[in-house]
C-alpha cells in the first residue's frame, strides 16, 4: 500500500525520489482494472453516435436561427 494511503495524508515524497514515485506509480496501476476490449468498442461507438447526434442538432438549431434572421432583417 502506498505511504500516503497508510498515513491517511497525502505525502510529497515522490518529490524527493522520482524513483519511489514510478513504483508506486506502478503498483497503483496495477490494481486497476481495465475494460475488456468488447466494451471499449462499444463504449466508443456510443460517444460517437452520441456526438454526431448533439452535432446534428446544434447544427440544425444554427441553421434554423440563421435562416430566421435572413428573414428578420430582409
Amino acid at each position: 500500500m502506498p505511504a500516503w494511503r497508510q498515513t491517511g495524508a497525502l505525502s510529497f515524497d515522490f518529490m524527493l525520489s522520482p524513483i519511489t514515485f514510478i513504483q508506486q506509480t506502478r503498483e497503483e496501476l496495477r490494481q486497476v482494472k481495465w475494460p475488456s476490449k468488447d466494451e471499449v468498442v462499444r463504449l466508443t461507438s456510443i460517444v460517437i453516435i452520441v456526438s454526431v447526434l448533439v452535432g446534428l442538432y446544434i447544427g440544425g438549431l444554427d441553421f434554423l436561427f440563421t435562416k430566421t434572421m435572413e428573414f428578420i432583417l430582409k
